[in-house]
């Protein structure tokens, strides 16, 4: 007979704790709204390229080879810590074009440890991230590249 009153009780703490991260409707909108443009993205910076190798992106139109084989290396490498469309360990790399530029981005991408020792934003984020520092990866400026065509694409 102990054992309905701890079924009850186990089950309404697993439901409980598995509902709790729920975004009202209006949450959910005004997310939306703001992170819509880099003007009201909170802490964007499109202007500041990072400390490392690379200083200068030409976009163009978006690569989808170069996106997909990016794709790959993301799934590969990136995916322990990061979600594509939401903040996990590290941050989504979802419209990250829309709050940093590209070359911030691949120095990230290539240069971790130096851009959280140093740059601003990478030092915030790392704060932000519990001070759980990005592993530099060994990645070539050409494989950030595509990752960072991939990020285009999501």
């Amino acid at each position: 007979m102990k054992i309905l009153p701890t079924l009850i009780l186990t089950l309404t703490v697993l439901l409980w704790s598995c509902g709790g991260n729920e975004k009202t409707k209006s949450e959910n909108e005004k997310s939306a709204t703001t992170e819509s443009t880099p003007e009201s993205t909170p802490n964007a910076d499109l202007n500041n390229k990072g400390i490392g190798p690379v200083s200068e992106v030409n976009l163009g139109e978006l690569d989808q080879a170069m996106a997909d084989e990016g794709k790959k290396l993301y799934e590969t490498y990136c995916v322990a810590c990061h979600k594509a469309e939401e903040d996990f360990i590290g941050p989504a790399p979802k419209d990250i074009l829309k709050r940093r530029s590209p070359e911030w981005t691949m120095n990230m991408i290539l240069n971790p440890q130096e851009m959280t020792q140093k740059d601003p934003i990478a030092m915030k984020l790392l704060e932000e991230a519990n001070n759980v520092p990005m592993i530099g990866m060994g990645f070539t400026e050409e494989q950030a590249r595509k990752i960072l065509e991939y990020f285009r694409t999501i």
